[in-house]
């Protein structure tokens, strides 16, 4: 596996960063994940719009443009094995001369990319759904920033794994923010409820591919704040994340979601979600 760190493109074991790097040291760094069909990355313009966005919230300057960053991203991909891919690419403040917590006056961000196969979700899981746990949102309040400090998130995320379940439910302040690692749908007599994009939920890029195929194959929704109690009256749930697309939450902390199968809105988005797919990485 080759990676791309710091202008040089080599192999993923030989791939060295200095104990003395902010990312290591602080978590001070930022990232993103690009699905891959076929060898094009899905959506890249607003992967890119989005990390521009996360570095300005935590004041470091773009080490690339859109351009260079596409070269890269590119050249990483051509030398992955496999067409169906996840690209992460890492930037972080970079390595300092002390451990000190003030940013640095003048340091060389640490530029990372790196690609893994991308492991769709089992057949089952999208013909079935998938069980999910809740729990209080206690990350901090700039979750609009895809940062690399994650263990909030892996701390909520494992307690989906400890009850075998596949995601974790954040609610706070008796509100639905989001998922440990996705964005979270209700649906409620045929309306399909999107939390509001706000400083608490990272705005994800397939969040808004959803919401831009209810509106051009006429499913209504709204995008609002929603309540606990509206979740767990929900007729239906979804998740939605770049490398799991979207799938149905069939059950809440042991409760079944509607019937306890994928309705008939989330069929219907399912199916959207892929001809879209198809239509935007093959020109069908």
């Amino acid at each position: 596996m080759t990676v791309y760190l710091n202008g040089e493109f080599l192999p993923r074991d030989q791939a060295k960063v200095s104990v003395m790097d902010r990312g290591f040291l602080f978590g001070d760094g930022v990232y993103e994940v690009i699905p891959v069909y076929s060898r094009k990355p899905f959506r890249l313009a607003q992967h890119l719009a989005r990390l521009d966005k996360t570095l300005a919230g935590v004041r470091l300057d773009n080490p690339h443009s859109a351009a260079e960053w596409t070269a890269l991203i590119g050249r990483v991909i051509e030398q992955a094995p496999s067409p169906e891919q996840q690209v992460y690419l890492q930037v972080t403040r970079g390595v300092d001369s002390r451990r000190n917590h003030a940013f640095p006056a003048k340091v060389t961000p640490t530029v990372l990319i790196m690609s893994e196969a991308l492991v769709p979700p089992a057949p089952a899981q999208c013909a079935g759904g998938v069980a999910a746990v809740s729990a209080v949102d206690n990350r901090w309040l700039r979750c609009d920033l895809k940062v690399t400090s994650l263990l909030a998130n892996c701390l909520l995320r494992q307690l989906a794994v400890d009850a075998g379940c596949v995601e974790t439910v954040l609610l706070r302040d008796g509100f639905l923010s989001e998922g440990a690692a996705s964005n979270i749908f209700v649906v409620k007599d045929g309306l399909l409820l999107a939390p509001q994009q706000n400083h608490l939920m990272l705005p994800g890029i397939t969040y808004d591919v959803v919401l831009e195929l209810a509106a051009g194959n006429g499913l209504r929704y709204q995008v609002r704040d929603i309540r606990e109690a509206e979740l767990r009256a929900a007729d239906e749930l979804w998740l939605s994340s770049s490398t799991r697309e979207v799938l149905a939450i069939v059950e809440l902390d042991g409760q079944a979601v509607g019937d306890g199968r994928p309705g008939p809105l989330f069929r219907r988005m399912y199916a959207c979600y892929q001809a879209f797919k198809s239509e935007v990485m093959h020109g069908g």
